[in-house]
């Protein structure tokens, strides 16, 4: 059927009432439905995902993903840090992303019990109570009446009616039920529905979302407070071991033994490692102070338990996921975000349907039922009505192009749905690959990094020995000890970049969410309450 262009008028509908039903009037509304049904564009868009990963996986994984998505929701309770758990869980239950998202979960449950409501008949209860009267009655015929006097009472009439005389009032009470069904011809209200459904399990989908990129930023923020001790341990060191070389370059100096150039040499190298000191401390404290905000524990709390676990325990070496995909569209499949933003294409595909349906005519049956009763002085009267109809049918002619702008409209953000999802499939894969690319690069250096630590360690005892024994002089020894400082630095950053290269591996992958069985997503969304 061709659509109505838009003019410049008034909006004009015209309304057709059957009082009965007709077989040729259902038979050629039938037809209408078959030739004017609304047409959505696809609920499904073609992403692009590739055919395989770029980026090697780390050795250890499971090939194929074996579908465990339990595994990885359990994930954190294996790394056998119970404070990390106890972290974790805080953050989520503190999280206004967590609360917003249960939030829409109960708007968009509330939108899709509405849109389902209005396939359904309405029933509505009406009553209503009025009180009339005080009229003057009015003589059947005239009489005779003194023209003398000129009075003007009332005269009695030839009947014994009483003109001028004022009538009873009467009470009337009313009570009844009132339905109404518009018959869904064309879809409209049936898309709105369907539309509604998707959305509302989108809603949990993306609630699932935020519990992952909590747990996910609060492992992270844990992780980089545990290397930031490491690391203060290891500037500690540095710095005990600068003062005790300062206190014998100052012993030896006054026995004349140490030149007091070399002595102003190391008491700088120890100012230095100090100030090193309480720089490294006050980071640690802005990273328990982000836990803190997180989390929402007491911070006096929260300090004791991370000061009763020794850095030397932190989940610094954590645990594989195993559980990634060969295939990168298994591992997308276990994303909420991406199956949210699916599922956003299948609503707005909907919405378009149903602002499709509004060109096309609408079919409405009403009903009453209804008790009157009459009162008046010394009469009472009751009546019963109802009816069935009128069966109306709505047809938009005229309507100043809103119908056409809201068609726009809905395929504007239809497009804008399948452009967020493709781009959204395109993120996923980045992260998957980038932090599949960490891991690989942390596994491949940190054999070195051991060797390079282990190797400065020794060379600084050599030069330790030497110096203790006058072989070597100041400046071998600090530029020892600074090599083994600058190693130990960069093998505990390597620590933390693994560990953070698994946490993203563990966002990126949908931390442990597994979509809805696609039967029973569907019958929930067909589901009329």
């Amino acid at each position: 059927m061709g659509t109505l262009s838009a003019v410049d008028r008034p909006s004009l509908d015209v309304r057709c009432t059957f009082q009965v039903w007709r077989g040729p009037v259902c038979a050629a509304l039938a037809a209408l439905s078959s030739a004017c049904a609304s047409m959505r564009p696809p609920a499904q868009v073609p992403s692009a995902a590739p055919a395989a990963w770029h980026a090697s996986l780390p050795h250890g994984m499971q090939l194929p993903h074996d579908g465990s998505s339990t595994a990885l929701a359990g994930w954190w309770a294996r790394q056998g840090d119970p404070l990390l758990v106890d972290l974790i869980e805080a953050a989520q239950a503190q999280s206004p992303n967590v609360a917003s998202a249960a939030a829409r979960i109960a708007e968009a449950r509330s939108a899709r019990a509405a849109a389902g409501a209005a396939l359904l008949p309405t029933l509505d209860g009406v009553g209503s109570v009025g009180r009339s009267g005080g009229g003057v009655a009015t003589a059947s015929a005239p009489t005779a009446t003194s023209a003398s006097t000129g009075a003007s009472a009332a005269t009695v009439t030839e009947n014994g009616a009483t003109a001028g005389a004022s009538s009873a009032p009467v009470t009337t009470w009313q009570a009844g039920l009132q339905t109404r069904w518009e018959i869904d011809l064309f879809g409209r209200l049936r898309s709105n529905r369907d539309a509604a459904a998707l959305r509302l399990v989108g809603a949990d989908a993306r609630w699932h979302q935020a519990r992952v990129s909590v747990a996910a930023e609060t492992a992270t923020t844990y992780v980089d407070e545990r290397a930031c001790q490491r690391q203060t341990g290891v500037v500690a060191s540095d710095s005990n071991s600068r003062a005790e070389t300062l206190r014998l370059s100052e012993l030896s100096m006054r026995a004349g033994f140490t030149a007091p150039a070399d002595t102003a040499l190391v008491r700088a190298g120890a100012a230095d490692a100090s100030a090193r000191l309480t720089q490294q401390r006050g980071q640690c404290a802005l990273l328990r102070n982000a836990l803190v905000a997180l989390t929402g524990i007491n911070a006096g709390a929260l300090g004791q338990r991370l000061d009763a676990a020794p850095p030397a325990t932190a989940p610094l070496a954590m645990t594989t996921i195993g559980s990634v995909s060969e295939v990168p569209a298994g591992a997308l499949a276990q994303r909420p975000d991406v199956f949210a933003a699916e599922l956003e294409v299948a609503a707005a595909s909907a919405a378009v349907g149903a602002a499709e349906a509004e060109r096309y005519p609408r079919l409405a049956l009403s009903g009453s039922i209804s008790a009157l009763q009459l009162r008046t002085s010394g009469f009472r009267s009751s009546f019963d009505t109802w009816s069935i109809g009128p069966l109306a049918l709505t047809l938009p002619l005229l309507n100043y192009g809103s119908i056409t702008g809201n068609i726009e409209a809905a395929r504007a953000r239809y497009d804008e749905a399948a452009a967020l999802y493709r781009a959204n499939v395109r993120q996923a894969v980045s992260e998957v690959e980038q932090a599949l690319i960490n891991l690989q690069s942390s596994d491949a250096r940190s054999g070195d990094a051991r060797s390079s630590v282990d190797n400065f360690e020794v060379a600084l005892r050599a030069a330790q020995a030497r110096y203790d024994s006058g072989l070597a002089n100041l400046f071998d020894l600090e530029s020892a000890r600074r090599l083994v400082f600058v190693a130990q630095t960069a093998q505990v950053s390597l620590e933390r970049e693994r560990a953070e290269a698994w946490i993203a591996l563990y966002r990126a992958m949908g931390g442990g969410w597994a979509r809805p069985d696609s039967e029973a997503a569907q019958a929930t969304a067909s589901i009329t309450p």
